[in-house]
């Protein structure tokens, strides 16, 4: 029997010698070493905005993480600045949330502004949750509670949004769309809104999670699936990505519809990010990200694999909804590719494992020299990927550091982020895990073409939502990632943040928050 296993073992081993199997090797160290170069980019780009905050620091500006030039604190400039409204849609409550609504909602924005929070009634423990916040600040801030119902042509994420863009002030210049699970820096809405002012061009800005794992395989899961795509968010300016975590636009482009963007959103949207994407891609429209736009996004303590799973599941149903014919293009040629190359990523280990294993075999069995020459060649496949498995590593470990010390100085604060709590090995086998899985996540997405969405499934047609069912019980506790209580006792009070003494020692520099409107 351990012959006809060490048969089997040598017999692939020197099939995986093969010209197509070394090429399968070969592409898979071009891969790593393909992602270690975008990620060094993009490192490149972080640290260059770290560069320049801490130049501008050594030459007497204490308050670079907020702007650039200090004499823009000066009251003459802040009242000038234009209204933004930010509209939050909310969905259950969970443990990070109320930390992560005091950090959006406690800016130092000097300019007129107003937050929107948006559940889809006031049985969802989100609207309670927020509104003990609302309370508890509302002598610094304007800030309200919308309760915008069922959606019934979208999901229900899009409808909350509109219906928070039907109440913004009528004088507001700038919609800002936030994800309510990350953590603003107490200067990104003014950072955001001068890009806007220096470049009236611009159609949406946009920026991206730092994921900060739990520890759990799931939780390092989700930050391997995001690292990449990070890369197209680190460019400085313009890009082609978005992510509806962060938007900020004209608010006169919802207002009269400009581009089809409400229509286009009403009508079947199923995700934001992708619909005003195509809408930008379509009419040549200006997408940028600017080098300060990272925002630390702390993950579930207790993220299961399965909820990771119905993540990833909602990310690639994302792929099956689309406006326009070029945008179906596009997103089959996204689809065919990135199961391509998650497979390409994934194949060359388990030869290289197969490789190691025939060789420990022949050592510890004594085999003759003559009879196993084939091992050899394995073995140097093996180490040209270690090789490059270690380059990509170091460069993904790079970009982490780099954008963990960016949102340090960003949020000086706040407290402290570290590098310390990565586990290397787990990012390793999350980067094996998840790429496995990515296609087997896709194809089922394309054939199922309906998704469950915390308690809601969504069903597409032509790539829009043509039918929504809710559960006729009660439906289910808790939110599908981030895990949060979809129903539950009120929470208690937040404490104090420490931005909010901050926050009064700028007033001078500051317009009041309360607006009447």
């Amino acid at each position: 029997m351990s012959e006809a296993m060490d048969s089997v073992l040598f017999s692939l081993s020197k099939a995986f010698c093969s010209p197509l199997a070394v090429f399968v090797q070969i592409q898979g160290c071009v891969i790593c070493l393909t992602l270690a170069f975008g990620w060094a980019c993009a490192a490149y780009v972080r640290n260059r905005e770290i560069r320049r905050i801490k130049d501008s620091m050594r030459a007497g500006n204490s308050l670079a993480f907020l702007c650039q030039d200090i004499n823009e604190l000066e009251h003459s400039y802040q009242a000038n600045l234009p209204r933004v409204s930010v509209v939050m849609p909310l969905k259950g409550f969970g443990e990070h949330n109320l930390h992560n609504w005091r950090s959006q909602v406690i800016s130092l924005y000097g300019g007129p502004l107003e937050f929107l929070f948006v559940v889809e009634s006031t049985e969802d423990p989100a609207y309670h949750a927020v509104s003990r916040l609302i309370s508890d600040i509302k002598d610094n801030i304007d800030a309200r509670v919308v309760v915008a119902g069922l959606s019934t042509t979208c999901s229900q994420k899009i409808h909350n949004q509109l219906i928070g863009v039907e109440q913004m002030h009528k004088d507001s210049k700038y919609v800002l769309f936030l994800d309510d699970d990350i953590r603003l820096h107490p200067g990104s809405i003014g950072a955001l809104t001068a890009e806007m002012e220096k470049n009236p061009e611009i159609f949406i800005q946009t920026g991206y999670p730092l994921d900060l794992p739990s520890g759990s395989l799931g939780s390092y899961c989700i930050y391997e699936y995001h690292m990449p795509c990070s890369m197209g968010f680190a460019t400085g300016g313009k890009t082609f990505f978005l992510w509806g975590g962060c938007m900020m636009m004209h608010a006169d482009d919802f207002r009269y519809d400009r581009c089809g963007v409400v229509s286009g959103l009403r009508d079947g949207g199923y995700s934001d990010d992708m619909t005003l994407a195509a809408v930008a891609g379509a009419h040549k429209k200006l997408i940028t990200s600017p080098p300060v736009a990272v925002f630390p996004h702390p993950l579930s303590s207790d993220l299961s694999f399965s909820r990771y799973w119905n993540y990833l599941r909602k990310q690639t149903f994302v792929l099956e909804s689309y406006m326009f014919k070029v945008n179906w293009i596009m997103n089959r040629a996204l689809f065919s590719s990135h199961c391509y190359l998650s497979w390409g990523f994934v194949m060359p280990y388990l030869m290289a494992l197969t490789h190691v294993a025939a060789a420990l075999q022949i050592y510890i069995q004594g085999y003759a020299r003559e009879e196993t020459t084939f091992v050899s060649n394995g073995l140097l496949l093996v180490s040209c990927l270690a090789a490059c498995t270690f380059i990509e590593l170091f460069s993904m470990w790079n970009l982490t550091r780099i954008e963990v010390q960016l949102c340090n100085i960003l949020s000086p604060e706040a407290p402290r982020l570290s590098l310390a709590t990565y586990n290397w090995v787990l990012v390793f086998i999350a980067m094996l895990v998840d790429n496995f899985l990515y296609p087997i996540s896709a194809f089922r997405s394309h054939f199922s073409q309906s998704i469950n969405w915390s308690g809601v499934r969504y069903y597409l047609k032509d790539g829009k939502i043509n039918k929504i069912e809710r559960s006729k019980d009660k439906g289910p506790k808790y939110t599908d990632l981030a895990w949060k209580h979809l129903s539950g006792k009120k929470a208690a009070p937040p404490k104090p943040s420490f931005l909010g003494g901050l926050l009064r020692s700028l007033e001078q520099w500051q317009q009041p928050k309360k607006f009447d409107g």
